[in-house]
């Protein structure tokens, strides 16, 4: 089995490299890894010129167009029979992608959800306020779902190739994770969720997602569970 690792990034100059090495250093060993740079304006695209033999694809975005966007691009392009999402930053650890691969490589998980806030798995102190909104969105897209997870904002994401790329992706932002759930959960499929750790940054250190991002993932849960 083949896994694709998709790694959309933007503005990631600090952690693009480490990201890279942790991924390849990580214990599953059949993988491509397609970054999708989203028009980054920092050092990330000289980073990414360097790190061109590491890695078996690097999509350039034109414009910036959003997390999202790069996550389809970077779906599209995948080979691999299991595809995962890693985000370009150091918030979640390549080290735990057997967990996430065991439910579908053992034919019991169509996709499975890393979860951050179940099993005894580490993560750092952050954002109290984070955590409210996370749940909140998570209970919002769950009563329309009638699914039971603990974290639907979670970037660690493990999906069937044939699947993933059998749903079109509309949202360009963070709308992504309401939208996929939804789509996902229209389609019966059979989802897991194991514990990972997590380890967050602050904005200080470079995190994007903001206020507004919680409010259109509102709009994506109603609209992409009811239309």
């Amino acid at each position: 089995m083949i896994l694709s690792v998709i790694i959309p990034c933007y503005n990631e100059e600090n952690t693009i490299e480490d990201i890279v090495n942790a991924v390849l250093a990580s214990p599953y060993p059949n993988k491509e890894i397609i970054i999708v740079d989203d028009f980054s304006t920092d050092g990330t695209r000289k980073k990414l010129q360097m790190l061109q033999p590491k890695v078996s694809q690097i999509l350039y975005h034109t414009q910036n167009r959003g997390k999202g966007a790069a996550l389809r691009t970077g779906i599209q392009a995948a080979t691999g029979e299991v595809v995962i999402i890693q985000d370009a930053d150091l918030e979640y650890d390549p080290q735990e992608y057997p967990k996430l691969i065991e439910p579908i490589s053992k034919g019991k998980a169509d996709v499975v959800y890393g979860s951050r806030f179940m099993g005894g798995e580490p993560h750092r102190v952050v954002y109290f306020w984070h955590r409210v909104g996370n749940g909140i969105l998570t209970l919002l897209s769950n009563m329309f779902t009638n699914l039971n997870l603990t974290d639907m904002e979670t970037c660690y994401k493990a999906f069937k190739r044939d699947l993933i790329q059998s749903i079109p992706i509309e949202e360009d932002r963070f709308g992504f994770e309401p939208e996929i759930t939804a789509k996902l959960a229209k389609k019966d499929c059979r989802i897991f969720e194991v514990g990972i750790s997590y380890y967050g940054r602050t904005y200080q250190e470079g995190k994007k997602i903001g206020w507004k991002d919680g409010i259109r993932a509102i709009y994506c849960i109603i609209k992409y569970n009811i239309f």
